[in-house]
C-alpha cells in the first residue's frame, strides 16, 4: 500500500511538473509543437496510383504508378531519406522508375536524386532555367548565405532546441565546416528540360503536364495530371504563410508572379493538391479554397505595400500599415509557421525602391560605432546604458534589450557581458515567435553569442 502511494505521488508530481512546463510555454511554442503531429511520417494514398510520402524528409516525395513504371515527383533532402521513401514505395509496387520530376532546385527537394537513379536510366525533368538561384550566388562568389541558411534552418542547434521547421520535421543535412549540404546532390542532375509554358507528355502511360510556375524560385514548375485531376504544387503552396522572402538571403522572389502562379493552379480545377511540404489537400472545394486564399493573401500584401509606398511610407512604417484581414489570419494554413508577412512587405519595398527608405536622414547614416557612442553619451555614459539594457531584459522587453545590447557590443566588441545579455534577449524573442525560420535564427545567433562570451 505504501509503495502504491509512493508511485501515485510520483505520478502526481510528474503531472504537475509537466503542467508547469506547458504553462510556461508561449502560445507560439505550443502551436509549433502541435504542428509536429501534422508532419509525421506517412505514405498517403491520395487516389488510385498516386501516393505522397510525408515526414520522411523535409520535402514531400510523391509516386505516380503507370502501366509499366513509376514517376517520382521531387527527391527529398538526402539519399538516406530517399532510400527510406523508396523502400516504402516498393511495398506498393516494384515497377521500374521511368522518370523523376524536380519542381525546383532547392536541396531539400533534390538531394536524394541519385538514389532514384540507381536502377536503369530514368529521365530527370526540370525547367530550362533550373538552378537560377544557386548560380547567381556562385557567379559572384557569395558564400555567407550558407551560414545564414544554417541559422535559418537551425542546423547548428541541438535537437532539444528545435521543434520543427514549421512546414517540415527538424532534420540535419551533412556538414562541411560552416556549410550544410544534402547528400548526393552533386552526383546527379537533370537529363531533360523544357522552356515552354506548358509541356504535355506521356510517361509510363501517364498523361501529364509540366507547367512553368515562377514563385518561390524562378525555375519552379508544377505537375498536373489531367485524367486524375491531381496537382503537385511544389513549394508554391504548403500549409503555412508562404516564404515570400527568406531570411537566409536570396534574390527577390517575384511576389506578384507567385500569386499569378497560384491563380494558374487554381484554374486547373484540381480534386487533389499535393504540396511541396505538409499534407495533401483532398477535395475540389477544399483545394479551391486554399489556393484562392493563398493567391488573394499574396496579392493583398503586394497591393497594400505598393499603396503604402505611394503614400511615402518607409519600410518600418509599412509593416504597421499592411495588416492582413481577419479572413486570412484566422486560417491555420496561412499562419506564419515558415514565412512571415512583415518580411514580404520589406522585400516588396526593397525590390522596387532599393535600399534608400526615402528619409534623407538615412542618406549618409552615422557609423554603427559612432551612433553607439552618441547613444551612450545621451543616456549618461556606458555604465548607465548597460544598466538600462539589463533593466529592459528584466522586464522581458526583449526587442529593446537586443537593440541596446547592439550599442554595447559596438562600443566594446570583446566584452562578454553585452553578448550574454543579447543572447538572452534573442532566446526570449525566439520563444515567442511562431515562424520557425526566424525562431531558429534567433536561437542560433544566441548560441553563437554565448560561445563568444565564454558561456
Amino acid at each position: 500500500m505504501k509503495k502504491e502511494k509512493s508511485i501515485l505521488m510520483f505520478v502526481i508530481v510528474l503531472l504537475v511538473c509537466v503542467s508547469m512546463v506547458s504553462a510556461g510555454e508561449s502560445e507560439a511554442t505550443r502551436l509549433l509543437k502541435a504542428r509536429t503531429y501534422e508532419l509525421r511520417e506517412d505514405v498517403i494514398k491520395v487516389c488510385d496510383d498516386v501516393y505522397c510520402a510525408v515526414g520522411y524528409s523535409p520535402a514531400n516525395v510523391s509516386m505516380i504508378v503507370g502501366t509499366d513504371g513509376i514517376i517520382i515527383v521531387d527527391a527529398g533532402m538526402t539519399v538516406n531519406h530517399a532510400a527510406r521513401i523508396l523502400a516504402e514505395f516498393r511495398k506498393i509496387t516494384d515497377k521500374p522508375i521511368k522518370a523523376v520530376i524536380l519542381t525546383h532546385d532547392h536541396g531539400d527537394h533534390t538531394g536524394g536524386l541519385s538514389e532514384f537513379l540507381k536502377d536503369g536510366s530514368p529521365q530527370v525533368w526540370v525547367r530550362s532555367n533550373y538552378g537560377k538561384e544557386s548560380s547567381s550566388f556562385k557567379q559572384v562568389g557569395l558564400t555567407f548565405n550558407a551560414i545564414r541558411g544554417a541559422r535559418q534552418g537551425g542546423f547548428k542547434l541541438p535537437s532539444e532546441k528545435r521543434i520543427n521547421n514549421g512546414i517540415a520535421p527538424a532534420m540535419y543535412p551533412k556538414r562541411k565546416g560552416n556549410v550544410f549540404y544534402p547528400e548526393g546532390s552533386d552526383k546527379a542532375g537533370p537529363t531533360h528540360t523544357f522552356s515552354e509554358d506548358r509541356k504535355t507528355m506521356k510517361i509510363a502511360g501517364v498523361e501529364m503536364e509540366l507547367v512553368a510556375a515562377t514563385g518561390e524560385t524562378y525555375d519552379h514548375l508544377y505537375v498536373w495530371l489531367p485524367e486524375k485531376h491531381v496537382l503537385f504544387s511544389g513549394d508554391n503552396f504548403y500549409q503555412s504563410w508562404p516564404n515570400l522572402y527568406t531570411i537566409r538571403g536570396t534574390q527577390y522572389r517575384d511576389i506578384r508572379v507567385w500569386a499569378e502562379s497560384n491563380d494558374k493552379m487554381l484554374k486547373e480545377n484540381a480534386d487533389i493538391l499535393i504540396p511541396g511540404h505538409t499534407r495533401p489537400i483532398i477535395g475540389k472545394e477544399s483545394v479551391a479554397t486554399v489556393l484562392t486564399d493563398y493567391r488573394d493573401a499574396i496579392n493583398f500584401i503586394f497591393d497594400t505595400t505598393i499603396e503604402g509606398m505611394n503614400k511615402g511610407l518607409t519600410p518600418d512604417e509599412l509593416v504597421d500599415y499592411v495588416q492582413l484581414p481577419k479572413r486570412f489570419t484566422e486560417k491555420d494554413y496561412l499562419r506564419p509557421y515558415y514565412g512571415h508577412p512583415e518580411w514580404a512587405v520589406r522585400a516588396v519595398f526593397t525590390a522596387h525602391f532599393g535600399w534608400f527608405d526615402g528619409n534623407p536622414t538615412n542618406l549618409f547614416s552615422l557609423s554603427v560605432r559612432e551612433e553607439a557612442q552618441r547613444m551612450a553619451e545621451l543616456v549618461g555614459g556606458r555604465e548607465i546604458l548597460l544598466n538600462k539594457t539589463k533593466s529592459a531584459l528584466a522586464r522581458k522587453d526583449y526587442q529593446w534589450t537586443a537593440q541596446l545590447a547592439d550599442y554595447l557590443i559596438a562600443l566594446n566588441p570583446d566584452a562578454p557581458e553585452p553578448k550574454f545579455i543579447k543572447a538572452q534577449a534573442l532566446e526570449g524573442l525566439g520563444e515567442n515567435l511562431l515562424t520557425a525560420t526566424g525562431r531558429n535564427y534567433y536561437l542560433t545567433v544566441a548560441q553563437e553569442l554565448r560561445q563568444a562570451a565564454g558561456q
